[in-house]
């Protein structure tokens, strides 16, 4: 996630609880980027991370970033569907 404005982070984080429905949160996913970073464009969130999508590590880097965009716990972030699958949706918990 980067951060050029101070003003950016808590437009994201706006932005992320805006797009989720209740307390879930679905993502499109782009494995092997060249950077880690969350967008919303369009109503749609994309995350991309650099790590490889095997065993898990692009997930858990997703709900990693995810949870320090909103400003949640890491524990606070659990998949729902999409493990194997570049759209997932997470439920957020403490919103």
């Amino acid at each position: 996630m980067t951060s050029a404005r101070p003003n950016d982070k808590a437009i994201l984080r706006d932005d992320l609880i805006a797009a989720c429905e209740g307390d879930t949160l679905s993502v499109r996913v782009t494995p092997k980027a060249s950077r880690n970073v969350v967008k919303v464009q369009d109503g749609v969130v994309r995350v991309y991370v650099t790590c490889v999508p095997e065993d898990g590590k692009a997930t858990k880097e997703v709900a990693k970033l995810l949870a320090k965009a909103l400003g949640v716990a890491k524990s606070n972030v659990t998949l729902l569907r999409g493990a194997i699958s570049r759209d997932k949706q997470f439920r957020i918990a403490g919103l």
